[in-house]
Formats: C-alpha cells, sequence, structure tokens
C-alpha cells in the first residue's frame, strides 16, 4: 500500500506542476524533507572542520607574530578543538550520507516503479505508437539522470549554499570592508549563469532526444538480428547504426563545447577575483586595517567561496540534464490514454455471449476504416472463424474482443453489457490469448506456463502440457520443467514456443479463447495434435480463431468470412461451401 501510494504522488507531483520541473522535484520528495533536515545537520557537523581550520591558522599565525606570553596555551586549545571536530567527521559522515542515500535511492526506486504502474494502465494504442526503446531509456536513463539532479539539488547545492553562508558570517564579523569586496563574486556569478543557461537547457533537450532515438534503433537492430544475417545486410546495418551513433556523438560534442566554454569562463573569472581578494587584503594589512594572520583567513575562506559559486556553475549543466529528464518522464506520467476502469461494471461471471453491432473502426490518425459495418451473434460456447486476407481486419475484430481498442462507432456486447462499460482488467481474467506472434520471457518453462498464476497444482500443469501437447519436449529436456528458455524462448523452434504460449492458455481454464494463428508455426504432426487439444478444450467455451489454413477451422461452429472490414459470409464450413462464395474461393485456392 505504500508503494501505491508513494506511486500516485509522483503522478500527483507530475499533474500538478507541468511546466515546473522544478516543483516536480519538490513534490516527488515529500515525504522525506526530514531525512534531508538530518542530513544537513550532520553535513553542519561534520564539516566544520574545515571552516574552523582558517580561524585555528589565524590565530596560531597572530600569537606567533605578536609575541603573546600565553601562545603556547592558546595554541594548544586552539590545536584541541580542530583534532576533536576531526574526530567527529566520521560518525556524521556516515549519518549524513545514511539519510540522504535513503531518501534519495528510495525515491529513485519509487520513480521506477511508477513508470511501470503508468506505463501498464496506458492503453495499447499508446504503446503502439511509444517504441520500446524510447520507454527503456526514460526508465533507465532518465530516472538515473533525475537520480543523479537529486544529489546536486537536495545535497551539493545545500552544502554550497551552507559554506557560502558561513564564509560570509564569518567575514561579516570579523570586516565589513572585506564582506563588501566578497559580494561583488555575486553579480559576476549570475552574468555568467545567465549567458551559457538557456544554451545548455536547449543542447541538453536535442542530446537527449537524440540518445532516445539510438536506444529505439539498437533495439530494432537486436530484433533484426536473424533478418539481417540471412539476407547478408551486416553492412547496411552496421551503416544505420553508425549514422545514429554519429549523430549522437556530434550533439554531445556540441554539448560539451557548451559546457567546456561555460567552465572555463567561470574559472577564469574567478581566479583573477582571487588573486584580486589577495591583493586587497594585502594592502589593508600594510595599513593596520587587519592582522597579518587575517590574510590568510580572508583568503581561505575567498577560496571557499570562489570554490562553492565554481562549484555551482559547473553543476548547472548537470542540473540542466536532470531537468529535461524531469520532462522526459513527466510524457509518460501526464499521458492521458490511459484504460479507465473506475466505476465500471465486474463481471463475475463471463458466459461468453458476443455481439457485432455495425462496428466500425479506424486506427488513430487514419481516415480509412478497418472494420466498416461489422454486425455478427455469437451465443456461449460456441467456436467463431474469422477467414479472409491479409488486412481485412481479422486480428482487428480479435483486438476489440480483448478490449485492447473500442469500436469507433458501433456496439461490442458482451454478455449484454457494451465492452465500453465493461471493467476490462476483470473482464480480461475470464479470457486466454494465444497470439501469432508467441511471447515468452527468459525464464524456465514452468514460469512461462504458470505466469501470473500463483498457486497451480501439479495436476493442472501436466494437464495442460499433455494437452499443448509439450510432454515429449520436456521429457527430452535435462532440467525438464525448469529448462530455462532464453531471450523471448530462442532455445527453443518456432512450433515448440507456439505450444508453451497455448499450455498457458489452457492452464487458466478460461471463458472465452482466442486463438490469432495458432497453429501457424506448427509442423503437420504437431498441427494435427494441437487441434484435437484445441477440439477438447473449447467444449464449453466461447472460442474466437483467425486462421489462413481453412482446414484447420472445419469443425468451427460458425466461420465468418471478413472482407474490406465486414462479415460478408457467416455460417458453417458446408453451408459456406455449399455456397460456392468467397469462402469456397478461397478454400478451392488452398486445395
Amino acid at each position: 500500500m505504500k508503494t501505491v501510494q508513494s506511486q500516485d504522488l509522483f503522478q500527483d507531483s507530475y499533474h500538478k506542476h507541468q511546466n515546473s520541473p522544478l516543483k516536480i522535484m519538490l513534490g516527488i520528495y515529500k515525504g522525506h524533507y526530514n531525512k534531508f533536515v538530518l542530513a544537513t545537520i550532520f553535513y553542519i557537523i561534520k564539516h566544520s572542520p574545515s571552516w574552523a581550520m582558517p580561524i585555528v591558522i589565524s590565530n596560531i599565525v597572530n600569537y606567533v607574530t605578536q609575541g603573546d606570553r600565553n601562545g603556547f596555551h592558546f595554541i594548544t586549545m586552539n590545536a584541541i578543538v580542530i583534532i576533536s571536530l576531526i574526530i567527529l567527521n566520521v560518525p556524521m559522515n556516515y549519518l549524513h550520507v545514511h539519510f540522504r542515500s535513503r531518501a534519495i535511492r528510495f525515491v529513485e526506486a519509487g520513480l521506477r516503479s511508477s513508470l511501470v504502474r503508468k506505463l501498464q494502465q496506458l492503453s495499447m494504442g499508446y504503446h503502439k505508437e511509444m517504441p520500446s526503446g524510447r520507454l527503456q531509456s526514460k526508465i533507465m536513463r532518465d530516472v538515473e539522470a533525475i537520480e543523479t539532479l537529486s544529489s546536486q539539488m537536495f545535497v551539493n547545492l545545500l552544502t554550497i549554499s551552507i559554506n557560502i553562508l558561513v564564509a560570509m558570517v564569518i567575514t561579516l564579523y570579523k570586516n565589513g570592508i572585506v564582506f563588501l569586496f566578497f559580494l561583488l563574486t555575486i553579480p559576476v556569478a549570475s552574468l555568467v549563469i545567465v549567458t551559457f543557461r538557456k544554451k545548455i537547457r536547449f543542447q541538453n533537450r536535442k542530446f537527449r532526444e537524440e540518445m532516445e532515438e539510438t536506444s529505439v534503433k539498437v533495439m530494432e537492430m537486436v530484433e533484426m538480428l536473424p533478418v539481417t544475417k540471412a539476407h547478408a545486410l551486416e553492412k547496411v546495418e552496421v551503416e544505420r547504426i553508425n549514422d545514429q551513433v554519429y549523430q549522437v556523438a556530434q550533439e554531445g560534442y556540441r554539448l560539451d563545447i557548451i559546457q567546456a566554454n561555460f567552465g572555463s569562463v567561470s574559472w577564469a573569472t574567478f581566479q583573477i577575483f582571487q588573486i584580486l581578494c589577495l591583493v586587497f587584503t594585502g594592502f589593508l594589512a600594510l595599513n593596520n586595517k587587519i592582522q597579518a594572520g587575517d590574510i590568510v583567513l580572508y583568503q581561505t575562506y575567498f577560496s571557499t567561496i570562489v570554490n562553492q559559486v565554481s562549484s555551482l556553475i559547473t553543476l548547472l549543466p548537470t542540473i540542466a540534464k536532470g531537468m529535461e529528464s524531469v520532462t522526459s518522464i513527466g510524457e509518460i506520467l501526464n499521458a492521458h490514454d490511459i484504460e479507465d476502469n473506475h466505476g465500471k461494471i465486474k463481471l463475475k461471471n463471463l458466459q461468453g455471449a458476443y455481439e457485432f453491432r455495425d462496428i466500425k473502426y479506424a486506427y488513430p490518425n487514419q481516415e480509412k476504416h478497418v472494420l466498416n459495418g461489422l454486425s455478427l451473434k455469437i451465443n456461449p460456447g460456441e467456436t467463431i472463424a474469422f477467414v479472409g486476407e491479409s488486412g481485412a481486419g481479422k486480428s482487428t475484430a480479435l483486438n476489440l474482443v480483448i478490449g485492447f481498442i473500442l469500436p469507433t462507432e458501433g456496439e461490442l456486447l458482451v454478455d449484454g453489457h457494451d465492452i465500453k462499460e465493461i471493467n476490462l482488467q476483470c473482464y480480461r481474467k475470464h479470457i486466454a490469448v494465444v497470439p501469432q506472434n508467441t511471447i515468452l520471457f527468459s525464464g524456465s518453462i514452468r514460469d512461462n506456463i504458470t505466469y501470473g498464476l500463483p498457486s497451480v497444482s501439479e495436476k493442472q500443469l501436466q494437464e495442460a502440457i499433455e494437452a499443448a501437447n509439450l510432454t515429449e519436449l520436456i521429457h527430452s529436456l535435462p532440467q525438464g520443467l525448469d529448462t530455462k528458455i532464453g531471450e523471448h524462448g530462442d532455445k527453443l523452434s518456432g512450433g515448440q514456443r507456439q505450444r508453451i504460449s497455448i499450455a498457458r492458455a489452457i492452464i487458466r481454464d478460461p471463458k472465452v479463447i482466442l486463438f490469432d494463428e495458432a497453429t501457424s508455426a506448427l509442423d503437420s504432426k504437431s498441427e494435427k495434435l494441437i487441434l484435437e487439444s484445441m477440439e477438447r478444450l473449447v467444449k464449453g467455451r466461447t472460442t474466437f480463431i483467425v486462421a489462413h489454413r481453412l482446414s484447420t477451422i472445419r469443425q468451427a461452429d460458425k466461420i465468418g468470412v471478413i472482407k474490406n472490414g465486414a462479415c460478408v459470409e457467416f455460417g458453417t464450413y458446408d453451408e459456406l461451401m455449399a455456397m460456392k462464395g468467397e469462402f469456397y474461393k478461397m478454400r478451392v485456392l488452398q486445395a
């Protein structure tokens, strides 16, 4: 529950402050401010030796030059104080890092978790438009950049401010004239920052976009490797990726040049000021306005101020990069294309009755309808096969049944309820899908079959294995069900992967089953066995089948011929063959 609340906090922060990355940063750390306060207190204690050291050195120099009788006593006391503070540094440093790191690391994990949760909420339409490589870059690279930004904002910026404040306060207490000289650094620093800030922000955005594009193309390259090598296109692919890699290098080079100029201009400016400070305090000592030892004190504190301001300026590119990543992640957390199931009907028992009422569907930003007036009725327990040419709208019809997409016009009724009014997450618990492109993950065969099921008996598992014709395969493997199948199941053949996918559907004991070319990757022997298993499996369940090989759907209760997005023929195998229409023509071509 605490994790979900944290994720809601992240999304709320992004929604409330969409145009202010700084406010978003402050918002996502809500609830962790106390840790930063404690980290700051322990930082002040642990860092106190560096502030006390110039005073101690100044005191000792002054005692020595003045020939004070009690000099030995004062020098000893100063030494004891500074040594005590140095000893305190070790435990205080641990506590400082402990509280700082707990806040930053847990928010980093929470932010990634929030992104994953939002990605699960977003519609399939969103995921089709957004390349997976770009999403991966946001979850890994951008969150890492935000973690770095957090360290800079809540730690480095804070310590820089404290160091400057302490140096200024002590200087003001010792000498007002020197304090006024120190203040001159502020307008100079501001001028340098203003000059470079917009350029750095713009170039960071371009660099981030090119990195995301590179991530997309690299993932595509890995997925295309079998095709690339099969057609001897290695050089073409290398050139394609090289173009993108060198584009990233070019944008990175421009960013490096801007940051280098920024750093060198600021460094040179403040080094000149430091020399001027030494000359200024030297003249003051010559005129007996300050003691000789105070030159060391003021020079050290001015060096502290200069170094801290320089550090602040150096941090600006990192902060700009982090702020750009905050904006980048906002593209996901602020996305509104979500599947909203709030307050919708929860189907506790799915009967499996479907009715397509004059359904039209067009993909976003496209005028042409993929489905154009699709109408048909399916009774509970019937097996319906969709056939037709590629692009006719068969898979689109299945996506409507799953709820991945919703009708642009018309209605799809599920047990008499409009699918737009149904809680789709609850509804999908009653269905199982065997897609055309088998989707497996790099675990064991057991993990892939029982995916998402916390408790499955060995009997249920064995029944699913037998029904999917996996028994012989599993017995042939040294580790049986616990055999690791590699990334995307690459250690298995296409037919073996498809049978695991079918077993995953079978073990769920669904009310509705959808097969999208489920036997397309199987050899004739395996296909025959799978069809026999499917025939037993579909009894009493509403089943949708998309098929190109018409011989595989002979036993379907009804066959719908889809053409130009509409159902032009609907009936049994024998009825359609007797009509000698579209189905008959397709069957003759495959004979």
